[in-house]
């Protein structure tokens, strides 16, 4: 699964580098636009690509569009919001079978860009007590990634006058190559040459797109650091440093 990520590019550079359409309405990408956020958290509102026609006219030109969108996806028919465990993650194996998803699958289907992403594994410590170790997860070159998601819009039935709450859920995959060693799911990768299919608004979606990506994969370096990133309350660019896990982490109760 996917449920912690690093997100570092403000929407203008994502805008530039994705030839898209900024509609995020600031120029910074972290909690609260605040700048970088090396801790995404669910729930946060997070850095989204979709592409769509101009003005939802299905004649228009269709064109990228970087929106800001909360990261746990609330269906249409849901009643409310926070009712239950946010939907962080989608299993690309029932995506289009899941009701919470399949409707967005086949028609907002969307990029979730980020640096790289946490996980963490169970490890005896030398007290005997099982512990929580946090490893990080991204390209060794230092490239951005975009992960597959679907998203979708929620109005709430109580106050049908408030702007639509825009959603997004990441899709996840059986881990394969190394990264088999760190969890048994992983975000699902989509290289450039699939982003064009995964976006287009007017197909019914590409069971074929949700597949791993062995080149993509095998172009990812993991790293153990520090157990600070646990808490949500650190967020800054020393979560990321390659920690030989000499201090204390986190013990599991």
């Amino acid at each position: 699964m996917c449920g912690r990520y690093v997100s570092t590019a403000d929407p203008a550079t994502l805008a530039v580098e994705l030839d898209a359409l900024d509609e995020t309405g600031d120029g910074s990408s972290g909690r609260d636009g605040r700048g970088p956020d090396y801790n995404v958290a669910p729930t946060t509102e997070v850095l989204t690509v979709v592409a769509r026609h101009d003005g939802e006219d299905p004649d228009g030109p269709v064109r990228r569009r970087i929106r800001r969108m909360r990261w746990g996806l609330v269906p249409p028919f849901a009643e409310e919001v926070g009712g239950s465990a946010p939907l962080i993650n989608a299993r690309s194996e029932s995506v289009a079978t899941k009701p919470s998803f399949a409707r967005s699958l086949r028609y907002k289907r969307c990029l979730v860009p980020m640096d790289g992403w946490y996980e963490w594994q169970v490890e005896p410590a030398p007290d005997g007590k099982p512990r929580k170790v946090p490893y990080f997860m991204a390209p060794a070159d230092g490239s951005r990634i975009c992960m597959a998601g679907v998203w979708a819009e929620w109005r709430d039935p109580r106050n049908p006058k408030a702007p639509p709450l825009s959603s997004t859920a990441i899709l996840t995959a059986q881990s394969v190559e190394q990264l088999g060693n760190v969890h048994e799911r992983m975000p699902l990768i989509l290289p450039p040459e699939r982003w064009d299919a995964w976006l287009d608004p007017d197909s019914l979606g590409h069971p074929d797109l949700i597949v791993p990506s062995v080149e993509a994969i095998s172009a990812i370096e993991i790293r153990r650091v520090s157990a600070k990133v646990n808490s949500i309350r650190n967020n800054g660019p020393e979560l990321l440093q390659p920690d030989d896990g000499a201090g204390d982490q986190m013990v599991l109760l």
